[in-house]
């Protein structure tokens, strides 16, 4: 499903963020991505996001090169990922509902369509019966609820989650890491950027560990060491 090709990435200012990685990620997968401040998680969440493009390598997505894509093409592309951040990202003046039906909107769905699946989506992250209330309303744990609603709302390929329980309390990181794994269970593919021991320890899913831009690990069943 996803592959990097010898990828790497180094900025202007000479910092090398990563260097020759390549990595294979298949279709109902959940990965951790995990390594410490600097390692270069979010340049490869950004690599993966397209918002940055590799100084060499190859990314491939569904057997598209996505490294080559045009710029117009880049928003298609960006329709087959759901994205949940650490800081929610949601629109304060929008209602929970509003902040869902905005993510389906700007890919093209019908009004007819967006009435349907609202609820559908809004019940499988908890939030039946929070349509109509605002985001400054919610707790930490139901605004992330929120952004999950948001980047699932379109049946996504692959779901990026950068930090999603970075802001949260354990009990509440607790909680979204069993919406996640239910996620997972429907056949959602997840990789997830995290610090948290207790929830890699945890889950003993697959593990891909980044130090100083390299790939130092990947590892089915890991943990941190």
């Amino acid at each position: 499903m996803l592959e990097l090709k010898e990828v790497s990435m180094h900025y202007p200012t000479g910092n090398v963020a990563l260097g020759d990685v390549s990595i294979e990620i298949d279709r109902g997968e959940f990965v951790f991505l995990i390594g410490a401040s600097g390692a270069g998680k979010s340049t490869l969440i950004k690599l993966l996001t397209k918002e940055l493009s590799p100084t060499s390598g190859q990314l491939w997505f569904e057997d598209k090169n996505v490294t080559k894509l045009h710029k117009r093409r880049i928003p298609l592309y960006r329709r087959s990922l759901g994205i949940v951040f650490q800081d929610y990202r949601l629109l304060e003046r929008e209602t929970v509902a509003e902040n869902v039906a905005f993510a389906m909107r700007i890919v093209g769905k019908k009004n007819r369509e967006i009435r349907k699946t609202l609820p559908l989506v809004l019940n499988l992250v908890g939030l039946s019966g929070k349509e109509k209330i605002f985001p400054d309303q919610l707790s930490g744990g139901e605004q992330q609820r929120v952004s999950i609603a948001r980047a699932i709302a379109n049946n996504p390929k692959l779901l990026i989650c950068d930090e999603p329980t970075g802001n949260l309390d354990p009990a509440t990181s607790w909680e979204l890491m069993d919406l996640l794994s239910k996620l997972h269970n429907h056949g959602t593919t997840i990789i997830m950027a995290t610090h948290s021991k207790d929830i890699v320890n945890a889950m003993q899913k697959r593990v891909i560990e980044l130090r100083d831009g390299k790939l130092v690990r990947d590892q089915e069943q890991g943990g941190y060491i």
